[in-house]
């Protein structure tokens, strides 16, 4: 499990620096209101954004190791280390001072996420998923994303926009890591060969990118302080979900679960408390220079 969780760490630290890096790229391309092939075209013209790619790569590379070690449900809620983690990279690349507020949300976030994983411990379960598991799955969640998408569109530019496509990113990213998990279950017992025959290889491919697009289609739908926290939140919500009741993970139980939730709440917090401090606005927003007034809510200048 530590080793997982090792893993699991640097693959979020690796997508956060990718989450800035894109920011920076898609404030170089041209604005635009509908989910458009076009903005793919544009990004990969930006060498930003290309540098975003290779650490979003790396962050897979790690996450996919972290999966074929351990279990789904502890794995997926570590990537909510990527919001503090974006305002770290963030504020140094932007040279940003962060708040003794904003220190504080990344300490509630870091030590809600180790009381609720140290809690839960989920364990056992199977190692591949029997194969008419996926359909209903793929129809499901699916679904899902897909409804998420269409209520984000159907918003002006703002906040319930880019909460909406960022969690309709953090489904299909959760979906990625099963099906990864799936992948590397399959490449570590019959080899590269038919891991390269198997449909979960090409699928965990087409849903990563998908995603991919979607949480470009996010920042661009409205401030990162909307997108990430929805990103963070449901990624870690649906890849638990998805390890318990997909793969058959167990986690403890009875008083376990009493830590758990306080643990949850506390990360919970810190994630939305951080996400309207005027450091992070500042370091996703480093376009604006003029400072959020005191009193409002960072994001509610959009």
């Amino acid at each position: 499990m530590i080793l997982s969780v090792l893993f699991a760490v640097i693959a979020a630290c690796s997508n956060a620096l990718g989450t800035v890096l894109q920011r920076q790229a898609v404030l170089k391309v041209p604005a635009s209101t509908s989910l458009r092939l076009g903005l793919m075209r544009d990004l990969l013209r930006t060498p930003v954004w290309l540098a975003g790619i290779l650490a979003v790569i790396g962050a897979a590379v790690f996450q996919a190791l972290a999966l074929g070690t351990g279990s789904l449900a502890t794995v997926q809620p570590v990537f909510i280390l990527e919001l503090p983690l974006a305002l770290v990279i963030g504020g140094a690349v932007f040279h940003v001072d962060l708040s003794n507020k904003a220190w504080l949300c990344v300490g509630c976030i870091a030590v809600g996420l180790g009381v609720f994983l140290f809690s839960l411990a989920p364990a056992g379960g199977r190692e591949q998923v029997p194969g008419n598991w996926w359909v209903p799955t793929l129809l499901i969640v699916g679904g899902l994303g897909a409804a998420l998408v269409l209520a984000g569109l159907r918003r002006p530019i703002g906040l319930t926009r880019a909460a909406c496509l960022g969690a309709a990113a953090a489904v299909g990213n959760a979906l990625t890591a099963a099906l990864i998990k799936s992948s590397m279950d399959i490449l570590g017992h019959q080899g590269i060969s038919a891991w390269l025959l198997s449909w979960q290889t090409y699928a965990f491919a087409a849903a990563g990118g998908f995603s991919l697009f979607l949480l470009g289609t996010a920042m661009q739908g409205g401030p990162l302080i909307a997108s990430q926290p929805a990103l963070t939140l449901c990624d870690a919500v649906a890849g638990f979900a998805l390890g318990v009741i997909l793969y058959g993970e167990q986690p403890r139980t009875g008083l376990w679960l009493l830590p758990a939730v306080l643990g949850f709440a506390l990360l919970t917090y810190g994630v939305f408390a951080l996400s309207r401090t005027q450091c992070l606005y500042k370091c996703v927003h480093p376009e604006e220079n003029e400072p959020v007034a005191a009193g409002q809510p960072a994001g509610s200048a959009m």
